[in-house]
């Protein structure tokens, strides 16, 4: 099934000044990258984006992370395009995603973990409508 999914390549991923090299890993996946844009959450965006862990006290620090610096947010498009991205991230959880994994081969931590990434379907759509518009998405 064709599907879209939303990329966040998070501070520390440019940061590291690793985005062309996770963009690369999911375009020789097979995955197109139909929407790109460079931009600085805020933190009503954020508060949105995360409402699902708003009442979590660690929630303030991710708030503050994500917004140490601008962030690349991609849409990608591709046969099961949310599987392969996920599979192509490994585990949340950078310090125990296996070598050969971006998370596994660039991530520092379970926060700092170098990009987010729709985890369904539903998500996926809901996200993407919350970062772009349809005119900047392009297939």
């Amino acid at each position: 099934m064709i599907e879209r999914t939303l990329v966040i390549l998070k501070p520390d991923c440019m940061q590291k000044n690793l985005a062309s090299t996770v963009i690369e890993r999911f375009t020789q996946a097979g995955l197109s990258l139909v929407a790109c844009k460079m931009m600085r959450l805020q933190e009503s965006l954020l508060r949105e984006h995360y409402d699902f862990l708003i009442d979590k006290p660690f929630f303030p620090s991710i708030v503050s992370y994500m917004m140490e610096c601008p962030v690349l947010v991609l849409v990608l498009r591709g046969e099961n395009a949310i599987a392969v991205v996920r599979g192509l991230l490994g585990p949340t959880d950078s310090s125990t995603a296996p070598k050969g994994t971006i998370r596994g081969d660039f991530g520092q931590d379970k926060s700092r973990n170098i990009a987010h990434a729709s985890d369904s379907q539903e998500v996926a759509v809901k996200e993407i409508a919350r970062f772009f518009t349809t005119n900047e998405v392009f297939a």
